[in-house]
């Protein structure tokens, strides 16, 4: 079994990730919280069920309501490809097989691929993580040995703790030297009373020999009773007999009786068919009269029952009508909100003529263009006077600060002229300088002689050094070649193999000759040549650089400087000069571009006022004002104009809902009304009563057209039972009905005989009488007499019954006083309570110990014929992890654990060994039962982050442990890299918190 792919729907914190490409041995890897421990509790999940409600393990349910669960596809080596699929549904989730030849099914074949593998053996043998290996750091003592023992049995430690739990019980009930246990509790009661009821029977002397007469008696009245039991069961055969002789006798004569009849054609039940059928079709001429009657009496109710249709025509437009009647209220409100907004309205545009004052009526005013384009230019005129008043202003401040900035640069300028050096002695003083620079070549060119005279005597010294130290290393090589081929050389001497000897002789010779010989410093010559030449160029330029130290360079370079500086500045006063004097322009063309501007802007203002009829004397200095005013004028004009208009409106409504309320009242209503209100509950009345007669024409016509289909059916039926009535004659082959009818008794005689028969060989059959018994009983011909004579002997035996119950009454009697007599009684009941308790008690313990001894049988079982294969092949894992260190695992003799043998033969219990060493041995048998006792199931092994506390070369052998299972392929979760070292980049999942990414 190999597992391919892994599709997770929703499972905890993952959602929709598909994983393929699985390896023989994958490994996930992950930091905390990204995903592995969910992973692996989805493998489980979808093999083995989702966990319930009810179970202690995390169900993983998906916070986000994503779907719940996924599918797996695997490779089972029998089955070929399969894919397992489970997602939400009952209490273990709903899954679907698929195999690869199309076959499909649920938990039936899920569990026949699976080989009825259930989830916790999975989980005990093939799926272990850092939980088992904790047990074990928390085990002490025997508890150590007991659950590595439990571990090689069944993978977990279940076996141990069910051991555990037996002995717990058996002791809480029983104890041999104990005395708080239950058992021991009503033993210690029990031997107590015992004592007590002893001691009360001796006061009785006649109670033994009473209960020995009494179970003579009670002997005697069994065999009695025994005697009368058959002599009873004889008499009722008899009796049986006597009460079935003539159903027998009529048996054989109805037998006989059935023959002479013979057969005839005949319908099944066709005489009681014929008489259904003739008492169906009288009663069919009746219901039809009846059904026509019925039909004409509804016709003439529906004639009679005739809603006013016009009404009902008009209903849309009357409950139109009566919906606008709380409208007629709302616009009596609207109308006096209207008038009073009016009012306000006019008092607006009163205020607005004081502020204008324009000689113009309020038609003339609204005449006057306010449009968008008409406001824009408005704006932007007011705007643009508004800007040119700043720019005036900026363009006075911006004149004063150009001024004086062009009169102060022309001041620096002349200032840098008179500080400037005259040309002729500028010439001079660069000739000086160009001097200098020769001077600093030389300097240059003589310090780089120095540092490559220095490079070279250092150089020089280090090899030196080197040479010396290669030497002496040299010398105690060969020194150790020399020694051992002395060495060669006596032995061969000494055992006289010549060829050793001279190969001795010669390589020591050959060494001394080499090592008299020093090493030879090639380069030693050319480094010397080289500091030589070096050592010339350094005093010639050296005298060179004599000649150029009289001249004051410094200062002439100084002064130089200063002057370049005074130049550089005074052209750069001078730049700036020409463009302040451009700046200077600039504003006085400014200054006259404004000049234009202004005066169109005026021109514009004069031309817009007059178009608006605004006074130049307010345009001038109020332009936006006023004809902001002007467009709020307007739209008072207006909406006081829609107002009066929708008044208008208002009162043509009220008096359209008038005139319609008061036509449909005179058309439709008897009682007239001047209320709008009651006019609309009169008419809605009449509504409500005209729909009543319609309802009721609609139920009556439903019964009609059903009585009409009733007759038609009836009429229908009863030509049916005409034609079958005619079918019944010809299958009898007779044409009169009285022919019929005689063939009918004929057949109905044989019938009633058959029956009769029927129910004489049922009566017989129930009797308990057998076959053989009847046939003897039928030979006898005075049951009468024999009868009789078993009649007396019962009676004889009956009396002598009698007699003796009475003499077993009179002891029981005589018993009972005596019980009764005093505490004997009492303590003869709590005697027998306390012995069911014991008893009951008793019961329980045996239960348990039974258990115990089948466990113990079972675990012996194990041990002898299970064991040793698990065990060597544990031993084998166990040699190769603790290289070579522990080699052998002993069963105890005693107890249920193991020896761990090191391997100089020293024995160790388990919690004698160290915690590294105890996960060893642990792992080794994990591992064992999957390879020998399990092997049959190839399943995967699951391991999640089980060998943390192993140290580096522990981890290194168990992982080259798990590459040899070939046989099983596994599947490792991990969140340590360190681990990563061992495993092929290309076997490594890579999961990521949050949503899960996996990258190969």
């Amino acid at each position: 079994m190999k597992i391919q792919e892994i599709h997770i729907y929703g499972y905890g914190q993952i959602n929709n990730v598909v994983i393929k490409d699985f390896s023989d041995f994958q490994v996930f890897y992950g930091e905390n919280e990204a995903g592995k421990s969910t992973i692996m509790a989805f493998i489980h999940g979808i093999l083995f069920g989702f966990p319930t409600k009810q179970s202690s393990e995390l169900r993983y349910v998906p916070k986000n309501g994503s779907n719940y669960g996924g599918k797996l596809r695997i490779f089972f080596d029998e089955f070929g490809h399969a894919t397992i699929e489970r997602v939400r549904g009952k209490a273990s989730g709903d899954v679907m097989v698929t195999l690869e030849d199309g076959t499909t099914g649920d938990e039936t074949l899920l569990k026949q691929l699976l080989g009825n593998m259930d989830k916790g053996l999975f989980q005990a043998i093939f799926s272990f993580n850092l939980h088992g290996l904790q047990n074990i750091h928390q085990m002490k003592g025997e508890e150590l040995g007991k659950f590595l023992f439990s571990t090689g049995t069944l993978g977990t430690e279940r076996l141990a703790k069910t051991e555990a739990e037996l002995q717990k019980e058996l002791e809480a009930r029983f104890k041999p030297s104990g005395k708080k246990p239950v058992v021991n509790e009503k033993l210690k009661a029990l031997h107590e009373l015992s004592g007590e009821l002893k001691k009360a029977a001796g006061k009785n002397q006649e109670y033994e020999g009473l209960i020995s007469d009494k179970e003579k008696i009670q002997k005697e009245v069994e065999r009695i009773s025994n005697s009368l039991q058959e002599l009873k069961g004889e008499v009722e055969k008899l009796n049986e007999w006597q009460r079935i002789q003539s159903l027998v006798k009529e048996e054989r004569w109805i037998n006989t009786e059935i023959k002479l009849l013979g057969g005839n054609s005949f319908p099944a039940r066709g005489v009681e068919r014929l008489e259904k059928i003739n008492q169906l079709i009288y009663p069919y001429n009746a219901q039809i009269s009846s059904l026509m009657e019925r039909i004409t009496q509804l016709k003439n109710e529906v004639a009679s029952i005739q809603p006013e249709k016009q009404l009902l025509v008009n209903e849309s437009q009357i409950l139109a009508v009566l919906e606008k009647v709380p409208i007629y209220e709302q616009l009596t409100l609207e109308k006096q909100q209207c008038e009073l907004k009016l009012v306000d309205l006019e008092e607006k545009i009163s205020i607005i003529n004081e502020r204008l004052h324009l000689p113009l009526k309020e038609e003339e005013v609204q005449t006057i263009n306010t449009n968008i384009y008409m406001k824009n230019q408005v704006e932007q005129a007011a705007r643009k006077k508004q800007k040119l008043l700043d720019v005036k202003q900026d363009l006075e401040e911006k004149f004063r600060e150009e001024k004086n900035s062009l009169e102060e640069l022309e001041g620096k300028v002349s200032f840098t002229e008179s500080q400037m050096i005259p040309l002729h002695e500028r010439a001079r003083l660069e000739k000086l300088v160009s001097e200098e620079s020769e001077k600093r070549k030389v300097e240059y060119d003589l310090k780089a002689v120095q540092d490559k005279k220095e490079y070279y005597q250092h150089t020089h010294e280090q090899d030196k050094k080197t040479l010396a130290k290669i030497n002496k290393q040299k010398q105690i090589q060969f020194l150790t070649i020399g020694a051992i081929l002395l060495v060669l050389s006596l032995y061969g001497l000494y055992t006289k193999q010549w060829i050793l000897l001279v190969f001795g002789v010669l390589g020591s010779f050959l060494i001394g000759v080499f090592l008299s010989k020093n090493l030879t410093r090639k380069n030693e010559s050319k480094i010397n040549q080289e500091l030589s030449r070096l050592l010339e160029n350094e005093k010639k330029l050296m005298q060179k650089l004599e000649e150029y130290k009289n001249s004051n360079i410094p200062a002439i370079l100084e002064k130089l400087n200063q002057d370049n500086h005074r130049k550089e500045q005074q052209q750069l006063f001078k730049i700036k000069l020409e463009q302040q004097q451009t700046q200077y322009e600039k504003v006085i063309r400014k200054f006259e571009e404004w000049e234009i501007e202004a005066a169109e802007n005026k021109e514009m203002i004069v031309k817009l006022s007059s178009e608006l009829h605004i006074p130049e004397y307010i345009a001038h200095s109020f332009f936006l004002e006023a004809f902001q005013l002007i467009e709020q004028y307007k739209l008072v004009g207006r909406e006081k104009k829609n107002l009066l208009a929708r008044l208008e409106k208002i009162s043509l409504e009220q008096e359209n809902i008038t005139k319609r309320l008061t036509s449909y009242s005179k058309q439709y209503l008897v009682d007239q009304a001047s209320d709008f209100s009651k006019i609309g509950y009169l008419l809605r009345n009449k509504l409500k009563e005209e729909h009543g007669k319609l309802i009721k024409i609609q139920e009556k016509q439903g019964k009609l057209d059903d009585l009409e289909a009733d007759l038609n059916q009836m009429k229908l039926e009863q030509a049916h039972l005409i034609a079958e009535k005619k079918k019944l004659l010809e299958e009898a082959n007779v044409e009169e009905e009285e022919a019929y009818y005689e063939l009918g008794k004929k057949v109905e005689k044989k019938i009633k005989l058959i029956e009769r028969l029927a129910d004489i060989s049922k009566q017989v059959q129930s009797s308990f009488l057998k076959e053989v018994e009847i046939e003897r009983l039928f030979q006898i011909h005075n049951v009468e007499g024999l009868l009789i004579d078993y009649h007396e002997e019962i009676e004889t035996l009956s009396s002598r019954l009698i007699e003796l119950q009475e003499k077993q009454a009179a002891a029981n009697y005589q018993i009972q006083i005596l019980e009764e007599g005093g505490s004997y009684s009492e303590l003869l009941h709590h005697y027998k309570q306390q012995k069911f308790e014991l008893v009951e008690a008793a019961k329980e313990w045996s239960v348990f110990c039974l258990a115990q001894n089948i466990l113990s049988k079972t675990v012996e079982k194990y041990k002898n014929v299970h064991l040793p294969r698990m065990l060597a092949k544990a031993e084998e894992y166990l040699y190769f992890l603790t290289e070579e260190q522990y080699e052998r695992i002993h069963l105890q003799q005693s107890g249920t654990g193991f020896l761990i043998e090191r391997s100089d033969h020293t024995l160790f219990e388990a919690n004698e060994l160290s915690q590294a060493t105890t996960e060893q041995v642990y792992v080794s048998i994990r591992l064992a039962l999957v390879v020998t006792l399990y092997e049959k199931y190839r399943f995967p092994i699951i391991i999640d982050d089980s060998f943390v506390n192993f140290d580096a070369n522990r981890n290194k052998k168990v992982m080259e442990l798990l590459t040899t299972l070939k046989d099983n392929q596994i599947l490792f979760f991990t969140c340590h890299t360190h681990l990563l070292q061992y495993f092929q980049p290309e076997k490594v999942q890579y999961l990521h918190k949050g949503n899960v990414e996996v990258i190969s």
